[in-house]
């Protein structure tokens, strides 16, 4: 609880005065004790606590502590597990299966380093299982006990709204009431099923999505993924990797489609390389349940191809966690993909409540959740109007090669209007490369002409979701070009092909 603030005094220099009536007044008023059940942190107001953080996913719990470092009293309000949908079903568990399957790929091709491996290399499933579990277990624990450290209260259960001040937590039939100054919500999404003729079910079904893909209890023999984007080509990655006979179908003319387009056909050839079966351009027309599994139904222009799988993966789709919150009833306003903000100070149509992450229907990614969550909690509790800046927003995907990028792409920076010169640098030639067999990719950059701002940064290759950061940066701080190549990087290292990308964008790379 914050204690009240220190009693007025007379100044402790200068010559004694003496006090007039109203200063008199005013030391009585402030002697005056408070009784400690009324001291609390906003005081005269009949509040359980300055901040409630509805949802404890990356934006959620990360506003909720540094909420509680600037002296604020929270609550957070979660219906299931500690760290959402990225620690429980996304980014976490996916990456450590990824792992498994990269160093299963490792010693498989360790022969490339001289490398001898006696007898068959397999794996065992349920081991690789369980270690994605307590990777999970742990982070889980983790945000608990941080939320303990910084003396942030856990409730579980589903939050409603009585009032704009006021929700009702339910759990288990048990209804509580918490009265808050400020809400953020932060509910994130669900995946869906979207509507594919003749699919239905579930798990149950072997109709997957990205929560049953990173809980398997079986690797299937043959499956479809639908969706070319960072869900489906990681868990095609990884489930090709375990022996099943993988094909991606995506509408689009190439794989991830929302980054620039060399990464999305750079990344289709090389998974085609390990096996995989790319469709891009193309739809799921049907499927038809075939005994255990599904005859599905691909059409690409005028061609028609029936494959037979025993799972079929939806890889698209997610909504906005926002029903049955009485949202609208207290003034909070939805669009069709989530709540509306007034701006990026991530303010809702009602002042004192907040929206971060999923729900605002934008970017899906876990840093920019977080990174909302630090916006939100600092304006609605120094009462300030910080902004959140989307201009150099990393997007990461943990396929072997890795992709990443951030800025504009060639195409939108085209779209814009402005005169661009493109730097490409492949990792092939690179002595780091050549060393650890890690040479596919390149990194591509977009620079203006005019001016020489560095516009956008895209990487397809070995680390580059760690690489990228040094873009982020260039971005962040508008650096040009010049400064860029001006930047001595160290050798032998895989982060040389920025630098000779950007030398690449001046006309003169030195080993290109």
């Amino acid at each position: 609880m914050r204690k009240q603030g220190p009693k007025l005094s007379t100044p402790t220099n200068g010559p004694a005065a003496v006090a007039s009536p109203i200063e008199s007044l005013i030391r009585d008023i402030a002697s005056i004790p408070v009784l400690q059940e009324q001291e609390q942190l906003m005081a005269n107001e009949n509040f359980d606590a300055d901040l409630v953080v509805i949802g404890a996913g990356p934006g959620g719990y990360v506003g909720a502590i540094r909420a509680a470092q600037l002296g604020a009293k929270v609550i957070v309000v979660e219906k299931e597990f500690l760290g959402g949908t990225c620690l429980n079903w996304g980014c976490i568990p996916s990456k450590a299966l990824i792992a498994s399957v990269e160093k299963l790929q490792s010693v498989k091709h360790a022969d490339k380093l001289g490398i001898k491996v006696a007898g068959e290399v397999s794996y065992d499933f349920d081991a690789i299982v369980a270690r994605k579990d307590k990777i999970v277990q742990t982070q889980r624990g983790g945000v608990g006990m941080l939320f303990k450290k910084n003396g942030i209260k856990h409730v579980e259960g589903f939050a409603s709204f009585v009032d704009a001040h006021t929700i009702q937590v339910e759990k288990d039939g048990k209804k509580e009431t918490i009265k808050a100054k400020n809400f953020v919500l932060a509910m994130g999404s669900s995946v869906i099923h979207i509507p594919v003729p003749g699919l239905e079910g579930g798990r149950e079904n072997n109709v997957w999505t990205s929560d049953e893909a990173v809980n398997p209890t079986f690797v299937p023999k043959k499956m479809v993924i639908l969706g070319g984007g960072a869900v489906g080509v990681e868990f095609g990655y990884v489930y090709n990797g375990l022996g099943a006979e993988v094909t991606i179908v995506e509408m689009q003319p190439h794989l991830l489609p929302i980054m620039d387009s060399d990464l999305g056909v750079e990344l289709g050839k090389l998974l085609g390389r390990q096996g995989i079966k790319i469709k891009t351009d193309a739809t799921i027309e049907k499927c038809e349940r075939n005994g255990e599994g599904w005859k599905v139904t691909i059409k690409k222009g005028a061609e028609v191809e029936v494959l037979e799988v025993d799972v079929v993966l939806l890889g698209v789709g997610r909504k906005a966690n926002t029903a049955n919150m009485n949202l609208e009833k207290i003034g909070v306003q939805l669009h069709k993909r989530g709540v509306t903000l007034v701006d990026n100070t991530m303010r809702t149509h009602v002042p004192h409540i907040y929206a971060i992450g999923d729900i605002t229907g934008e970017f899906q990614l876990a840093h920019v959740a977080s990174a909302e969550g630090i916006v939100a909690v600092t304006n609605a509790i120094t009462g300030s109007n910080k902004m959140m800046d989307y201009k150099a927003v990393p997007n990461c995907v943990y396929t072997s090669p890795e992709v990443s990028g951030v800025g504009l792409t060639q195409k939108e920076a085209e779209a814009k209007g402005y005169d661009v010169s493109i730097g490409k640098f492949n990792f092939r030639p690179l002595g780091k490369a050549m060393a650890t067999t890690e040479q596919d990719g390149f990194v591509k950059v977009v620079v203006d002409k005019k001016y020489g701002e560095v516009l956008g940064v895209h990487m397809i290759g070995a680390h580059v979701t760690d690489m990228i950061h040094e873009a982020v940066v260039a971005l962040k701080l508008e650096a040009t070009v010049e400064y860029m190549v001006d930047t001595i990087h160290a050798h032998p290292t895989m982060s040389e092909a920025v630098l000779e990308a950007f030398e690449d964008a001046q006309g003169h790379a030195i080993h290109k």
